[in-house]
């Protein structure tokens, strides 16, 4: 499964894609350069259960690491995600 960033101005999203099918695409804003806030995740269903939505927050946290971006994570999959794994919170604004 590649996962591949596309960012605009003061847009952007993750999506997920395996064998040239669309899995999933994660939404998110930017707030000033610095902040980038998860608004929506949504997976195709007929990739439900290979933890698409999951890949895509992790890809995010990359991300924000390399840049030295914060999320705030308002779509309550992304929200999950991060309270279920304590080790990517470094990255939550």
């Amino acid at each position: 499964m590649e996962i591949k960033q596309f960012d605009r101005e003061n847009k952007g999203f993750f999506k997920a894609e395996e064998e040239g099918k669309e899995a999933g695409r994660m939404t998110y804003s930017w707030a000033g350069k610095e902040k980038i806030i998860i608004d929506h995740t949504e997976v195709n269903p007929e990739f439900k259960g290979k933890s698409v939505g999951k890949k895509m927050v992790m890809k995010a946290v990359e991300f924000a690491r390399e840049n030295q971006v914060k999320i705030v994570p308002l779509c309550p999959f992304a929200k999950s995600v991060f309270d279920k794994t304590e080790e990517i919170r470094d990255v939550l604004a």
